[in-house]
């Protein structure tokens, strides 16, 4: 893939909780985790929910992600025997769902596990969650058995990459934070603690979205691929992409040549204020848009879909947020 310029600027300042690592990827799940004796064990499908699980449990349970190598697409991830075995010890499994994961339905389904929480589910653009007043989904008990998630497949015009939307993610850490204390009574209390903190921190990140919102009203994005939408949104951003560009790239199937055209000209033509790439993934038609903006001076932002090293959920989205700002201050 053509090398490509990132406009991501030094991680963020911001009151996160310490983070110990996510402990295995790619495969080797449940091996060398913080807490490993403690009993209670906690697999993620990716790092992300990994990170959010260990900031909530510190060392009261062994964490560990299936994938959490920061250039790993979870799309494309095939399960192996050994994280059969990872799920099939866990006491919680969780999993994006939506079709994103969907290695980690299969295994899930195959354990039988008890516990699992779906993330897709605690989104207010997840099919049936659309009318649900602000705070309705809080309550809810997402714990579920593994039938349920049988059938799930990518759901057509939603957006599975929930992770960049702070608010789905508070309401999934209020629900995880409450299965942790219910697996860990012992560690309640500090599992509640965390919970507050870790709860402040996401709040910190929607207020940060609402300044960008307020300084950047009417701006226009470009997504070569769905990932960031959600914090594109929260930020007050208008999407311009050409209908099916982004899916088809998500799809991984060949751009329709005039809609590839129609993008481009909408870039050259000053329609678009930013560009929104996946730094993961991508193709020919992707490296073109990404080339047609630099050229028409339209700074592009790039988005991964799993945690990069060394970094916490909060300082991850932190950083998103201040690139995502910072391209949009330079395009003015």
């Amino acid at each position: 893939m053509t090398a490509r310029r990132l406009l991501l600027p030094a991680v963020l300042a911001v009151p996160a909780l310490a983070l110990a690592g996510c402990a295995s990827g790619g495969g080797a799940a449940g091996e060398g985790d913080s807490g490993e004796d403690a009993g209670v064990t906690v697999v993620a499908s990716t790092s992300v929910y990994a990170s959010l699980a260990e900031q909530l449990v510190g060392d009261a349970a062994a964490v560990s992600a299936i994938v959490d190598s920061p250039t790993q697409d979870p799309h494309s991830y095939e399960a192996t025997a050994r994280d059969q075995l990872a799920v099939d010890g866990a006491d919680l499994a969780i999993l994006n769902g939506g079709g994103y994961d969907h290695f980690m339905e299969e295994l899930v389904e195959a354990a039988g596990t008890e516990h699992v929480l779906t993330v897709v589910e605690f989104s207010h653009a997840y099919p049936g969650n659309e009318g649900h007043e602000e705070g309705d989904d809080a309550e809810h008990d997402h714990e579920e058995s593994a039938d349920a998630h049988e059938g799930h497949d990518h759901i057509e015009g939603f957006n599975e990459h929930v992770w960049y939307d702070p608010h789905t993610v508070a309401h999934f850490v209020e629900s995880l934070a409450g299965e942790l204390e219910e697996l860990l009574p012992d560690a309640a209390d500090d599992i509640a603690a965390n919970e507050e903190a870790l709860l402040a921190d996401i709040e910190g990140l929607e207020a940060s979205l609402q300044t960008v919102a307020d300084e950047a009203q009417g701006s226009h994005v470009f997504f070569t691929e769905p990932v960031g939408g959600y914090l594109a949104e929260a930020a007050g951003l208008e999407d311009v992409t050409t209908e099916g560009f982004a899916e088809a790239v998500e799809e991984g199937q060949d751009v329709a040549p005039a809609t590839l055209l129609a993008a481009t000209e909408a870039i050259e033509g000053g329609d678009v204020d930013v560009v929104v790439a996946n730094a993961q993934t991508g193709g020919a038609e992707t490296t073109r848009i990404i080339e047609t903006a630099e050229g028409a001076g339209v700074p592009v932002v790039e988005y991964a879909e799993t945690l990069p090293e060394d970094e916490t959920y909060v300082s991850w989205m932190a950083s998103n947020v201040s690139a995502l700002q910072d391209a949009l201050t330079s395009a003015e």
